[in-house]
């Protein structure tokens, strides 16, 4: 039977359930997971690093890899590192990539059912990854800068570090270390997810992939193309497909 598509997106994370696939060397400023709903994956920590088997795997934010989860259905999520589920994900990882146990391989997909189901998705999140850890506090300042962004993220609005910094209060290298202690990711990469994000969340909506890149404030949709491929070792079509197959999309805030 084949396996049933679909797509939960919030503000703090991305996840995206469907068939398994062949993924190039990347790296991303966010925490990733992928599960395979039966059987195993391999992954890697890059070109010239040995193949390691698992039914699942956490990879560290920035952290290169590839991914070979041919003849399997995967579940992966794309996680802000600093929110409140990257950081209870955060305590699971040891190392740049992180093979789960089976154990608690074999809890998550009795969770997650098969087919997975978007509301199921909500409930593996809440109950089994967020294990009941207290919410991450992120600077006033920083959260208002965030705010900004992203409403703003798809005009020709400055992002620079001077504007941002300025429209808090604060200087150059205060604003830039304040940033990074808050979320653990510099700037220029954590706006840039927040396009990708934008960008995924148009495509799930069902726009064009250029209406999508001129949403998110991609030069153009080869640009999106590049950056998909390079954060998350996938093409804007390849979600486009997820999305336009999906049998229940949710939307989970």
């Amino acid at each position: 039977m084949a396996a049933q598509l679909g797509i939960a997106t919030w503000p703090a994370a991305m996840i995206v359930w469907g068939p398994g696939f062949v993924s190039t060397p990347h790296h991303h400023p966010c925490t990733q997971l992928i599960l395979t709903l039966r059987g195993s994956l391999r992954i890697s920590g890059g070109p010239r690093a040995s193949w390691k088997r698992c039914g699942a795997a956490l990879v560290r934010h920035d952290a290169v890899h590839q991914i070979d989860a041919r003849g399997t259905h995967v579940v992966m999520a794309y996680i802000h590192t600093a929110s409140e589920l990257g950081v209870a994900l955060g305590e699971l990882i040891a190392g740049d990539i992180t093979r789960v146990s089976p154990a608690r391989l074999a809890r998550w997909r009795a969770s997650l059912g098969s087919p997975v189901r978007g509301n199921r998705v909500d409930q593996w999140v809440r109950n089994d990854l967020l294990n009941g850890g207290p919410p991450v506090g992120i600077d006033g300042r920083v959260q208002r800068v965030l705010t900004y962004v992203r409403q703003s993220i798809g005009s020709s609005r400055d992002f620079s570090l001077s504007t941002l910094a300025a429209l808090v209060g604060l200087s150059r290298s205060r604003f830039m270390h304040l940033f990074t202690q808050s979320l653990g990711a510099p700037l220029r990469p954590y706006v840039r997810w927040l396009r990708v994000q934008r960008a995924a969340c148009e495509l799930i909506a069902g726009a064009r992939i250029s209406t999508a890149a001129h949403s998110a404030g991609f030069a153009d949709a080869a640009h999106l193309n590049r950056t998909f491929r390079r954060m998350l070792g996938m093409r804007p079509s390849e979600l486009a497909y997820y999305a336009r197959h999906s049998l229940g999309l949710s939307l989970m805030r």
